[in-house]
């Protein structure tokens, strides 16, 4: 298992080496490379103008880049706890996909990691009133990442949407810390009914792909749900269920986000 604690300017400084060393081994890239990250002065700058550039709309000119980038950095600069999360969701991806052989590559090539990014800074466009906007990101946010998460919906740090793809996470579910997602899955109601409708992720769970998670229900800290299961009731801590509708078919007492262990 790879290990990173590197935060802030630490952080920051290992992605510019990393650009930098790129920019030497495939000269193809120099330029998105140079446009990307090293032109600018932080990870926020970076975070704002690759988000922005992904959502804008040429084609409508509804969501103009530049607008969009002035948005996202005013909203940044405003909250500062939101670099910490995405710092968080950098090291939470390096240290759990085996895919990810850099700390550079979730900023620069990752959907699932974009997707969460965009939902960080839309959920407080939420929380600050401007919800006709928070929607038409979040729409957009569907049509390019292919994940569709409500404004209103609370996510914590540390977060991996491994892949992404399909992944809908509905208005009042609540995710805590150091969770694992991959792809398909949906933290959904159960029906019709409204209010608080959509579950509630305990820290340290991992959930498999095209897993769903239906109705106000309460997944219990460092649970594993298994690969297509179809989970309505609560799921005890350390718990491993699988299954249709899902039932409980172990205990563990690791952390399944950090093991990524799908392998009963």
């Amino acid at each position: 298992m790879k290990k990173q604690s590197l935060s802030g300017d630490a952080l920051w400084q290992r992605i510019r080496e990393e650009a930098k060393a790129e920019v030497a081994a495939e000269p193809a890239l120099a330029s998105f490379l140079n446009l990307t990250v090293l032109r600018h002065d932080s990870l926020s700058r970076v975070l704002a103008f690759h988000l922005s550039g992904k959502l804008s709309n040429a084609v409508s000119a509804v969501l103009d880049a530049r607008a969009l980038y002035e948005i996202f950095m005013q909203v940044l600069r405003a909250n500062p706890d939101i670099i910490a999360a995405t710092e968080a969701d950098i090291v939470a991806h390096y240290e759990r996909d085996p895919a990810c052989n850099a700390l550079s590559t979730p900023l620069l090539y990752f959907k699932g990691f974009h997707a969460l990014q965009t939902h960080r800074i839309n959920h407080q466009l939420w929380q600050d009133g401007r919800r006709t906007l928070a929607y038409c990101l979040q729409n957009r946010m569907s049509e390019v990442f292919g994940v569709d998460i409500h404004p209103a919906a609370q996510v914590g740090k540390g977060i991996m949407f491994d892949h992404g793809t399909g992944l809908v996470i509905g208005e009042t579910a609540r995710l805590g810390d150091n969770i694992s997602i991959l792809h398909g899955v949906t933290l959904g109601g159960s029906g019709k009914e409204s209010g608080d409708r959509h579950p509630k992720i305990g820290n340290g769970v991992m959930i498999g792909a095209n897993a769903s998670v239906l109705g106000n229900i309460t997944i219990g800290d460092c649970a594993r749900i298994g690969a297509g299961s179809v989970v309505v009731k609560d799921v005890p801590p350390r718990s491993t269920v699988v299954g249709v509708p899902a039932q409980i078919v172990g205990h563990d007492e690791k952390m399944p986000a950090d093991l990524m262990n799908q392998c009963l």
